[in-house]
């Protein structure tokens, strides 16, 4: 029983490290994000020199941060999946819990 309350902390500490992290992502060289592992956007920042002439580069700009924000997402996921598959296994992965 110490054993299985010693992976819960485990896991516990462990998610709490993820959701803590910031993950970074950018698209096109323009548009950088920075993203808490709970999937909350921290900051989006558009480099100075990008400048908007038309309604085609807001449309673009607009594309690039769902883009980098997409990619933020899957790093999230990947990063916890990773870190969380120990326990998975050791849980005899009970419907994938991560």
């Amino acid at each position: 029983m110490k054993k299985i309350k010693k992976m819960q902390e485990e896991m516990i500490q462990t998610q709490q490290e993820i959701e803590n992290t910031v993950f970074y992502a950018s698209a096109g060289g323009v548009v950088n994000v920075e993203v808490y592992g709970t999937k909350e956007l921290k900051a989006i920042n558009v480099e100075d020199d990008f400048e908007i002439e038309s309604k085609e580069d807001i449309e673009m700009l607009n594309e690039m941060i769902v883009a980098a924000c997409n990619q933020a997402y899957k790093e999230i996921e990947k990063t916890t999946k990773e870190r969380m598959e120990k326990y998975n296994s050791m849980l005899g992965g009970f419907g994938g819990l991560f």
